[in-house]
Protein backbone atom coordinates (compact mmCIF):
# COMPACT_ATOMS: atom_id res chain seq x y z
CA UNK A 1 0.00 0.00 0.00
CA UNK A 2 2.97 2.01 -0.08
CA UNK A 3 1.10 3.39 -3.35
CA UNK A 4 -2.00 5.06 -1.66
CA UNK A 5 -2.66 8.49 -1.59
CA UNK A 6 -1.97 9.74 1.70
CA UNK A 7 -1.68 13.54 2.92
CA UNK A 8 1.19 13.93 5.52
CA UNK A 9 -0.05 15.50 8.29
CA UNK A 10 3.38 15.06 11.08
CA UNK A 11 6.76 14.83 9.16
CA UNK A 12 9.62 13.24 10.56
CA UNK A 13 10.59 16.77 11.92
CA UNK A 14 7.16 17.60 13.66
CA UNK A 15 7.39 13.85 15.15
CA UNK A 16 10.17 15.15 16.79
CA UNK A 17 9.10 18.21 17.82
CA UNK A 18 6.07 16.51 18.95
CA UNK A 19 7.47 13.66 21.22
CA UNK A 20 9.52 16.49 22.95
CA UNK A 21 6.39 18.42 23.61
CA UNK A 22 5.02 15.51 24.70
CA UNK A 23 7.72 14.29 26.92
CA UNK A 24 7.81 18.13 29.13
CA UNK A 25 4.38 18.04 29.24
CA UNK A 26 4.21 14.42 30.95
CA UNK A 27 7.05 15.59 33.20
CA UNK A 28 5.32 18.50 34.47
CA UNK A 29 1.98 16.71 34.77
CA UNK A 30 4.06 14.14 37.15
CA UNK A 31 6.14 17.46 38.87
CA UNK A 32 9.22 15.50 37.52
CA UNK A 33 10.24 11.72 37.33
CA UNK A 34 9.90 10.35 40.41
CA UNK A 35 7.75 7.32 40.66
CA UNK A 36 6.80 7.45 36.61
CA UNK A 37 6.66 4.45 34.34
CA UNK A 38 5.86 4.74 30.67
CA UNK A 39 4.38 1.76 28.95
CA UNK A 40 3.43 1.74 25.64
CA UNK A 41 0.80 -0.19 23.91
CA UNK A 42 2.18 -2.88 21.29
CA UNK A 43 3.35 -1.72 18.48
CA UNK A 44 3.63 1.83 17.66
CA UNK A 45 3.29 2.85 21.36
CA UNK A 46 6.56 1.11 22.44
CA UNK A 47 8.36 3.16 20.42
CA UNK A 48 7.06 6.27 21.01
CA UNK A 49 7.43 6.00 24.64
CA UNK A 50 10.84 4.99 24.39
CA UNK A 51 11.19 8.13 22.25
CA UNK A 52 9.18 10.21 25.27
CA UNK A 53 11.73 8.63 27.65
CA UNK A 54 15.28 9.40 25.65
CA UNK A 55 14.06 13.11 25.94
CA UNK A 56 13.10 12.57 29.83
CA UNK A 57 16.45 11.63 30.09
CA UNK A 58 18.25 14.52 28.15
CA UNK A 59 15.86 17.37 29.81
CA UNK A 60 16.15 15.75 33.88
CA UNK A 61 19.15 13.57 33.50
CA UNK A 62 16.47 10.23 34.75
CA UNK A 63 15.84 6.56 33.04
CA UNK A 64 12.11 6.81 33.42
CA UNK A 65 11.48 2.77 33.00
CA UNK A 66 9.53 1.57 30.01
CA UNK A 67 7.39 -1.25 29.87
CA UNK A 68 5.31 -2.52 26.75
CA UNK A 69 1.43 -4.02 26.64
CA UNK A 70 0.05 -6.23 24.33
CA UNK A 71 -3.51 -5.86 24.53
CA UNK A 72 -4.34 -8.62 21.68
CA UNK A 73 -6.14 -10.84 24.94
CA UNK A 74 -7.80 -8.18 26.53
CA UNK A 75 -9.64 -6.74 22.99
CA UNK A 76 -13.75 -6.83 23.15
CA UNK A 77 -13.39 -7.98 19.36
CA UNK A 78 -11.20 -10.89 20.20
CA UNK A 79 -13.91 -12.88 18.55
CA UNK A 80 -13.31 -11.72 15.39
CA UNK A 81 -9.63 -11.52 15.22
CA UNK A 82 -9.59 -15.47 14.35
CA UNK A 83 -8.80 -18.76 15.72
CA UNK A 84 -4.74 -18.09 16.16
CA UNK A 85 -4.41 -14.42 17.13
CA UNK A 86 -0.65 -12.98 17.40
CA UNK A 87 0.43 -11.99 21.20
CA UNK A 88 3.15 -10.32 21.45
CA UNK A 89 5.16 -9.21 24.46
CA UNK A 90 3.73 -7.60 28.15
CA UNK A 91 6.82 -6.61 29.75
CA UNK A 92 6.18 -3.82 32.67
CA UNK A 93 10.45 -3.42 34.08
CA UNK A 94 9.40 -2.28 37.87
CA UNK A 95 5.98 -3.29 39.67
CA UNK A 96 3.05 -0.95 38.94
CA UNK A 97 1.72 -0.40 42.91
CA UNK A 98 1.48 3.31 44.06
CA UNK A 99 3.39 4.64 41.04
CA UNK A 100 2.36 7.10 38.22
CA UNK A 101 1.91 4.85 34.62
CA UNK A 102 1.97 6.78 31.40
CA UNK A 103 0.10 4.60 28.67
CA UNK A 104 1.50 5.65 25.75
CA UNK A 105 -0.62 4.82 22.10
CA UNK A 106 -0.13 6.52 18.65
CA UNK A 107 -3.45 6.73 17.67
CA UNK A 108 -6.66 7.16 19.84
CA UNK A 109 -9.72 6.49 17.96
CA UNK A 110 -12.91 4.87 20.00
CA UNK A 111 -11.02 4.09 23.17
CA UNK A 112 -11.62 0.28 22.90
CA UNK A 113 -7.61 -0.08 22.76
CA UNK A 114 -7.26 1.88 26.18
CA UNK A 115 -10.08 0.06 28.21
CA UNK A 116 -8.31 -3.12 26.97
CA UNK A 117 -5.32 -1.47 28.50
CA UNK A 118 -6.54 -0.90 31.68
CA UNK A 119 -7.96 -3.85 32.04
CA UNK A 120 -4.38 -5.80 31.41
CA UNK A 121 -3.23 -3.51 33.42
CA UNK A 122 -5.32 -3.57 36.67
CA UNK A 123 -3.70 -7.57 36.14
CA UNK A 124 -0.38 -6.20 37.40
CA UNK A 125 -1.33 -4.44 40.50
CA UNK A 126 -3.07 -1.32 41.42
CA UNK A 127 -0.64 2.18 40.66
CA UNK A 128 -1.16 5.45 42.46
CA UNK A 129 -1.99 7.16 38.96
CA UNK A 130 -2.89 6.34 35.72
CA UNK A 131 -2.61 8.78 32.37
CA UNK A 132 -2.69 8.49 28.78
CA UNK A 133 -0.24 10.13 26.12
CA UNK A 134 -0.96 9.58 22.55
CA UNK A 135 0.60 11.14 19.83
CA UNK A 136 -2.34 11.63 17.64
CA UNK A 137 -6.37 11.91 18.70
CA UNK A 138 -8.92 11.55 15.78
CA UNK A 139 -12.00 11.98 18.03
CA UNK A 140 -14.60 9.27 16.85
CA UNK A 141 -14.69 8.06 20.84
CA UNK A 142 -16.78 5.29 21.77
CA UNK A 143 -16.07 4.91 25.35
CA UNK A 144 -15.64 7.48 27.64
CA UNK A 145 -11.85 8.11 27.79
CA UNK A 146 -9.82 11.11 27.40
CA UNK A 147 -6.18 11.69 26.58
CA UNK A 148 -3.77 13.35 29.01
CA UNK A 149 -1.60 14.34 27.05
CA UNK A 150 -2.03 14.65 23.05
CA UNK A 151 0.76 15.55 20.35
CA UNK A 152 -1.49 16.42 17.70
CA UNK A 153 -5.57 16.74 17.07
CA UNK A 154 -6.25 15.34 14.10
CA UNK A 155 -10.02 15.61 11.98
CA UNK A 156 -9.92 12.69 9.77
CA UNK A 157 -12.44 12.61 7.20
CA UNK A 158 -15.05 9.62 7.06
CA UNK A 159 -13.57 6.56 4.88
CA UNK A 160 -9.74 8.22 5.62
CA UNK A 161 -7.87 6.72 8.34
CA UNK A 162 -4.59 8.02 10.19
CA UNK A 163 -0.97 6.36 9.61
CA UNK A 164 1.50 6.24 11.55
CA UNK A 165 5.32 5.29 10.89
CA UNK A 166 8.03 5.05 13.49
CA UNK A 167 11.44 4.40 11.79
CA UNK A 168 12.32 1.44 14.29
CA UNK A 169 9.75 -0.46 12.42
CA UNK A 170 8.75 1.08 8.97
CA UNK A 171 11.51 3.17 8.05
CA UNK A 172 10.67 6.14 8.25
CA UNK A 173 8.74 8.58 10.76
CA UNK A 174 5.45 10.01 9.65
CA UNK A 175 2.12 10.18 10.44
CA UNK A 176 -0.39 11.04 7.52
CA UNK A 177 -3.71 10.21 6.42
CA UNK A 178 -4.81 7.49 3.90
CA UNK A 179 -8.26 6.52 2.53
CA UNK A 180 -9.31 3.13 4.04
CA UNK A 181 -9.26 0.18 1.86
CA UNK A 182 -12.22 -1.95 1.42
CA UNK A 183 -11.36 -5.68 2.62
Amino acid sequence: MANAPHTIVLSARAVERTVTRMADEIIERNDGTERLVLVGIQRRGVQIAGRIAAVIKAREGTDVPIGALDITLYRDDLQTVGPRPVVGKTHLPVGIEGVHVVIVDDVLFTGRTIRAALDELADFGRPAKVSLAVLVDRGGRELPIQPDVVGKHVDVPAGERVDVAVVELDGKDEVSLSAMVAS
